[in-house]
């Protein structure tokens, strides 16, 4: 899981590992930024792994998947008969990961709406289901993730101000493939590896070469799947 920064000499990465190890030692609201497929979701993981809630639930919810009553629907979950087809009722991901961690993936994805009601959440630490009328309390810590420029789509009005700053507590950049360039053999064959730690393959110096000279907009998610 901590394959991304334990494998690394860049000093760009040390401080990223630095600054995991201090959010775990927190309950702050961590906020990740960086391309797409440099590894945000593995650096959350790990500040929740190395955190006091480690022994409860890491979820992992991807804001630019669903539909906005389907995101609702899957964060907060409904009440019976919330609306057509709810037969029973259904705990929500916020609500069945009470102790634990929710991870928020492009958080920059996330409806004006959704936004309104999920800052709610990380003020009042409570929510309501679909349909509800009891808030429910809910013990959690958020970490939240996005590719994008949050900063700039407050100024631009595409995303709350109010949520950003509740959000950006504790602000953690993750680099870009190309400015830790000296990871990258580290990272290949790391990736080449078995389950035991053992190579499984080997890069020849004109295979590596060509990795070196290419310029991966994917990052690590690229590099593995050429690898």
């Amino acid at each position: 899981l901590q394959l991304n920064y334990h494998v690394c000499k860049s000093k760009v990465m040390e401080t990223v590992y630095e600054r995991a190890l201090r959010a775990s030692r927190f309950d702050s609201t961590v906020l990740i930024t960086g391309e797409s497929g440099t590894g945000k979701e593995l650096i959350a993981r790990t500040i929740h792994q190395l955190s006091a809630r480690a022994g409860n639930r890491f979820v992992a919810f991807n804001c630019g998947s669903f539909t906005e009553d389907l995101m609702a629907n899957e964060l907060f979950g409904h009440e019976q008969g919330a609306f057509t087809g709810a037969s029973q009722a259904k705990a929500g991901l916020i609500e069945t990961a009470s102790g634990g961690t929710v991870f928020l993936d492009e958080i920059g994805d996330m409806p004006a709406t959704m936004q309104v009601k999920l800052l709610r959440v990380i003020q009042e630490r409570e929510m309501l289901r679909v349909g509800g009328t009891t808030p429910r309390p809910v013990d959690l810590r958020f970490i939240a993730a996005t590719h994008r420029d949050l900063q700039q789509d407050v100024e631009q009005e595409h995303f709350r101000q109010d949520l950003y700053f509740r959000i950006n507590v504790f602000p953690i950049h993750v680099p870009s493939l190309a400015e830790r360039a000296e990871d990258l053999p580290l990272l290949a064959r790391a990736m080449l590896r078995d389950g035991d730690g053992k190579p499984e393959y080997h890069l020849t110096e004109s295979a590596m070469a060509l990795l070196k000279s290419h310029h991966f907009r994917g990052n690590i998610r690229e590099l593995r799947n050429i690898l």
